[in-house]
């Protein structure tokens, strides 16, 4: 007869394996944290790293997994899940775990860390869940918060955390004011479209019918030209540290010194150690003043970073539809083949991205297109449960 395990004694046994170091063969990297984490543990948790492992990419052959713009503590948080399958013990973390796991196809621990959010819904931080809800498609979060925002919305558009919101993550603003828009039994199906009609021409039609009657809020369209006493102390600053701050200006979306620079003859295309331009950097913020700044100077719309990805590729890896349109508008490539043989829809669909995938679709990127295990990007969509992506896709 098998032996009786106990689950809970067997799942703690196996969380004190995150600071023993023998037989981990996988350094988990984030800012200054390194920790130590088994290879088949990682795989059978997270899809994406098994994906990652089990093909020829930097992760699998240098045995180490760098998560860029995530504090140590979060990672320690993430693997401590992924080995004890047991809810985080730091409810404030909730919003940036939750943003992680979404990156690392962690389903359940998204699940809880929305429970988390949800739970802790006030005036000073409706916004912010709003929007981390639209962005991440988080169904349980948005109604919640747009309920609670509906109930409170003259308070909650007075705070701080709504103007760092339009400032900052506008695209994501507009689907909020959007859904803040609709009628409140309509808002309990939240950031994912409603009744995906069967036919692609009908799809467009309604779609485009929908952007364009969308109460959006008013921001500035113009931005003006940069000081030319900025400019000219930009100019003097060596190529390098140009191309340093020209990324990191990018990377948070600050448009005017990102204009400033632009000016001072900072290179366009300079990378980080991973080849990734501002142009990235912009777009995987959402920062659509950003992109459109660096476009208009002359960066280059298909450079590719060291996983061979383009900026489209990141772009669609995050959803940001409006910066998709913006990039293929500038003649990007949609069909370009990255990371895993997988063009930018595959991983609109892998992510469960909806509107960016229909951006993609507008812009002629092929559905039938197959990556290096052979999927098409509805399967993609299919094995991570996107039924609205399978739908349009099929």
């Amino acid at each position: 007869m098998a032996p009786i395990v106990n689950v809970e004694t067997a799942a703690v046994d196996l969380g004190a394996l995150l600071d023993a170091e023998d037989g981990a063969i996988v350094t988990m990297i984030a800012g200054e944290t390194r920790l130590m984490a088994h290879k088949a543990v990682l795989s059978a948790r997270s899809p994406v790293l098994a994906a990652m492992f089990q093909h020829d990419t930097l992760e699998a052959s240098s045995g180490q997994v760098t998560i860029p713009d995530v504090e140590g503590e979060v990672l320690r948080q993430m693997l401590t899940y992924m080995y004890t399958l047991q809810a985080p013990k730091l409810p404030s973390m909730a919003p940036k775990l939750l943003a992680v796991a979404d990156k690392y196809g962690l389903s359940a621990l998204k699940s809880v860390c929305e429970q988390q959010v949800i739970a802790q819904l006030a005036i000073d931080n409706a916004a912010a869940a709003a929007v981390l809800a639209v962005r991440y498609s988080c169904q349980n979060l948005t109604a919640a918060a747009i309920a609670f925002v509906k109930a409170h919305t003259h308070k909650v558009l007075a705070t701080q955390c709504w103007a760092d919101a339009m400032r900052n993550q506008l695209e994501d603003v507009i689907e909020v004011t959007r859904l803040l828009a609709e009628p409140s039994a309509e808002t309990s199906m939240l950031a994912t479209r409603r009744d995906i009609p069967t036919s692609g021409s009908q799809f467009h039609r309604e779609h485009s019918q929908t952007r364009a009657t969308t109460a959006l809020p008013t921001v500035p369209s113009y931005a003006p030209p940069p000081d030319d006493a900025v400019v000219s102390r930009m100019r003097s600053l060596p190529p390098e540290e140009k191309g340093r701050k020209l990324i990191e200006s990018a990377r948070v979306g600050a448009v005017q010194e990102l204009r400033a620079l632009v000016a001072a003859g900072a290179d366009l295309n300079a990378w980080d150690e991973e080849k990734r331009t501002a142009l990235q950097f912009a777009g995987v913020g959402g920062h659509v003043e950003a992109v459109r700044s660096l476009l208009e100077g002359g960066a280059e719309v298909g450079i590719r970073n060291i996983r061979q990805n383009t900026p489209l590729h990141a772009v669609a890896d995050t959803g940001h539809a409006a910066v998709v349109r913006l990039l293929t508008s500038y003649s990007a490539d949609p069909n370009a083949r990255g990371n895993l043989g997988r063009t930018p829809l595959h991983w609109a669909a892998y992510r469960g991205h909806f509107e960016a995938a229909a951006a993609l679709l507008e812009a002629g990127a092929n559905k039938w297109a197959r990556d290096d295990s052979g999927a098409i990007p509805r399967h993609l969509a299919s094995e991570n449960g996107h039924q609205q992506i399978v739908d349009l896709l099929t």
